[in-house]
């Protein structure tokens, strides 16, 4: 049962797909106090959900900011990151899920300032509130996506395997990077095009010379199974000439200052306009624009920096150089100094900035930062209607930024995560809180975008991401190669990828019944065993579909690791290639994982392919079945 409850919302958002009627009343649990939602919690509950933020399944215990945020830096005491997931639910003396469908800012102190307490509390009191109660955990999450609606399926390719890398500057690169896993045996079906493609920077513009036939060699790539990806931001240069600036100029399709001026930011390009996503004119008009490279055969695209992220705005960059100008050529002692250092650092996404532009939406010009959750989700859906015309296939397509309704146009990818062990366990524990929310194709950057990768991380990362609907190994520019054939021994490498395409057909069946009965592909052990209070304290491993259950190695120079089995299961392991069983019972088990082994779980016999190079290869019809003899 849903029950929705009115506290005068300045916009819809477009989260959900039913018009419920509102109920009268106040929505209890909760009780109302202070402008927040407040809600006492006993010793066993238990909080579930937010989507992707930070530290465990269970999210009691910590304050959550719903912000979209440009966060690079993945630590546990952020509360902000890429998106805003405002769905929980509370399982404990009472069981039920709530959704908090609010475009600006939100804040969830799950037992932080009071332990027993949850105090939500947004900015602006302006909100619609959904109440959903059900018999179990899975079937709270079958009714709220039901409510928000089915979520995106990708074509079959894009379940194989991809490579990226900021850095990746020339056609030439990219063409040695899939003849060295072509020539090392490794599986591959994408190969990602960062902001180096671009001419200056510019969205829908391929540079010259770097890439002289983007169209031709797009397809010299495609007859080896490879599709070519590029990346496109959310802001466009400001440049006279430059014609997606001169034509959004002309019909207004900007944002603007309180002026009416179009409002002026730096990113990568430099001065920049941010498109007015929540224009629908606007923001059919940018998606067009994806027109220029699927005419040059490209099939998929992510979009980031659509939080949107400002490395500074015009306005609040004059006043800062002021600041320092005003110092003149006085000698700076510490203080001084550093607050020469914290000035210029908080240029970047200044809150202030947020609140400087204009949105022309339906319903009347609105500040920015009152629909500030929006804008990713706007820029995705701008997309996906444009990629739906232009395309008669589906194709692929993911984005940074996102607020719950954009899981039904694409997938989202956890942003610029580290080169850190503890980064596979965050990975796996914001799995299922994106999943409740209707963000099933998702996965994190394999062996982390900053920092340097290790051998040893990367062997296990992918242990684990070889089970994310999106697996992809991307890096940022000026770190260490971490490519699968980049450590020398490429065998271990091999076999993990290998094995991540002979398990397509069941993760890809089992990604498309979680669509289709509006369920989560990962999930707690939890959710599936309710009553097994062990189950319950589990927060690294993961139910897989149906049939299996993960345990990933996350911890460095570890060769064995401890799990729960909830059932009899059958323990599946890789080990150089070979696949063997074994029987083991329920409970605890401390099992044997070497580096490059890959250990898993089954409860029933699992589809099994035939290896494969990529998903055009791979044989969908003679599958073995694997598992439970």
């Amino acid at each position: 049962m849903i029950k929705r409850f009115d506290f005068s919302p300045i916009i819809r958002t477009g989260a959900v797909v039913r018009d419920l009627p509102y109920t009268d009343g106040m929505p209890a649990p909760f009780i109302l106090k202070d402008n927040s939602f407040v809600l006492q919690m006993d010793d066993k509950t238990r909080v579930y959900g937010l989507g992707e933020t930070m530290r465990g399944i269970n999210k009691r215990g910590w304050i959550y900011e719903s912000f979209c945020t440009d966060e690079p830096f993945h630590t546990e005491e952020k509360r902000s990151v890429y998106g805003a997931h405002n769905f929980l639910i509370i399982d404990g003396e009472e069981r039920f899920g709530a959704f908090f469908d609010i475009p600006g800012k939100i804040t969830f102190d799950i037992g932080y300032t009071d332990s027993d307490t949850i105090t939500i509390t947004p900015e602006k009191f302006a909100l619609d509130l959904y109440i959903i109660t059900a018999d179990s955990l899975k079937a709270i999450v079958g009714e709220f996506r039901a409510l928000i609606g089915k979520s995106y399926i990708p074509p079959k390719w894009a379940f194989g395997y991809g490579q990226s890398r900021w850095g990746y500057v020339t056609e030439e690169d990219i063409q040695k990077c899939a003849d060295s896993y072509r020539d090392a045996g490794i599986p591959l079906d994408m190969l990602y095009l960062d902001i180096d493609y671009m001419d200056s920077f510019k969205d829908f513009t391929v540079h010259p010379e770097r890439f002289p036939d983007l169209k031709a060699f797009s397809a010299k790539m495609k007859e080896r199974g490879v599709r070519l990806i590029p990346i496109i931001d959310a802001a466009v240069k400001k440049e006279e000439g430059y014609s997606v600036y001169d034509e959004g100029h002309e019909k207004g399709y900007f944002c603007k200052d309180e002026n009416g001026e179009d409002f002026v930011v730096g990113v990568w390009p430099g001065k920049s306009l941010l498109p007015d996503f929540l224009n629908p004119e606007a923001a059919a008009w940018f998606g067009k624009k994806y027109k220029a490279l699927t005419d040059l055969g490209i099939e998929g695209f992510w979009n980031d920096m659509n939080e949107p992220a400002l490395f500074y705005s015009e306005r609040g960059f004059n006043n800062a150089a002021e600041q320092i100008k005003n110092l003149g050529s006085a000698r700076l002692d510490a203080l001084s100094f550093f607050g020469v250092r914290d000035t210029l650092a908080k240029l970047q996404n200044n809150p202030d900035d947020y609140k400087s532009f204009y949105h022309n939406t339906p319903e009347g010009k609105i500040n920015h930062y009152d629909v500030h959750n929006l804008y990713g989700y706007h820029m995705t859906k701008s997309a996906y209607d444009a990629l739906c015309e232009l395309r008669d296939e589906p194709s692929l397509l993911f984005s940074r930024a996102s607020y719950i309704g954009a899981h039904r146009c694409g997938g989202i990818w956890t942003g610029d995560n580290h080169s850190w062990w503890s980064h596979i366990l965050q990975s796996l524990q914001q799995m299922p809180g994106l999943n409740m929310c209707g963000f099933l194709y998702s996965g994190s950057d394999i062996g982390g975008f900053n920092g340097n990768c290790t051998r040893d991380l990367l062997i296990r990362w992918l242990s684990f991401a070889l089970f994310t609907p999106l697996m992809r190994n991307h890096a940022a520019f000026g770190t260490r190669s971490q490519e699968a054939f980049a450590f020398g021994d490429t065998e271990v490498f091999r076999h993990i990828i290998t094995l991540r395409y002979r398990l397509i057909p069941y993760l890809y069946s089992e990604f498309v019944k979680a669509v289709e009965n509006d369920a989560m592909y990962f999930r707690p052990l939890s959710f599936d065993y309710e009553s097994d209070e062990t189950a319950a304290t589990v927060e690294d491993q993961l139910m897989v579909g149906d049939s299996l259950m993960i345990a990933p190695v996350y911890v460095q120079n570890t060769v064995s690791r401890h799990i729960y089995l909830p059932e009899k299961m059958t323990m599946i392991r890789m080990h150089e290639g070979d696949i063997s069983t074994e029987e083991l019972s329920q409970g605890r088990h401390n099992v044997s994982v070497p580096l490059g082994d890959v250990v898993f779980f089954a409860k029933s016999p699992i589809p099994f392919a035939k290896p494969a190079m990529n998903t055009t290869e791979l044989d969908w019809e003679n599958l073995e079945q694997l598992g439970v003899r």
